[in-house]
């Protein structure tokens, strides 16, 4: 074997080592992308043009995450968004279109209190979705329900799930479960005014 060939050859193999070491951190990337970010991972990439633009899209995300000043909740605080989403399920009974209203409010002064941004709905899912991904879809059905139900078009069922929905960022942001498992009860006629949260 000529020394030619003997060249051709190991700049061969360093080109094959040289790509599956790109593979695997691509395949390392991909996985540690899709650990973070769950269901909105798989939500990216049925959004954009490819795989690769969905994974700079959740990069990307990360690094404006990385930018934000986040502050822990003080144990006070903790207690306030407690009692005061505890209160809201509560009035759910006799009032479910505002209660609504209200949770959606709520949650939005949780997760300004904690330094995300609120303005835009959709920077403020970019943002959260770096810490909160597995909770998003449900925040974004809960806040499609408030939209409707700003336009009257939500029933009394919907607005029972959006509470629901609403309930399951809030205590992932809050760290904890506000006030229980249950979703709120519709008031029919028999129903007591005095239920609590169920």
């Amino acid at each position: 074997m000529s020394s030619t060939q003997i060249i051709v050859i190991v700049i061969v193999v360093l080109v094959i080592v040289a790509a599956l070491a790109v593979a695997a951190r691509s395949v390392s990337r991909r996985r540690q992308l899709q650990s973070r970010f769950g269901p909105e991972y798989d939500r990216m990439v049925q959004e954009q043009d490819s795989r690769s633009a969905a994974e700079r899209e959740l990069r990307d995300r990360e690094r404006r995450h990385a930018e934000l000043t986040l502050t822990p909740l003080s144990p006070e605080s903790r207690a306030h968004y407690a009692a005061a989403w505890e209160e809201l399920q509560i009035r759910f009974i006799d009032s479910p279109g505002e209660t609504v209203g209200d949770a959606d409010e709520l949650v939005t002064r949780l997760i300004e209190e904690q330094g995300y941004p609120t303005g835009d709905f959709s920077d403020q899912i970019a943002h959260l979705s770096v810490e909160h991904a597995r909770t998003l879809t449900n925040y974004r059905d809960a806040h499609e329900i408030h939209l409707r139900n700003s336009r009257g078009e939500a029933s009394t069922e919907e607005l029972r799930q959006a509470v629901v929905h609403y309930r399951a960022l809030f205590a992932d942001l809050l760290g904890e479960e506000p006030v229980g498992q249950h979703a709120p009860e519709q008031h029919h006629p028999d129903t007591p005014h005095d239920a609590t949260s169920r």
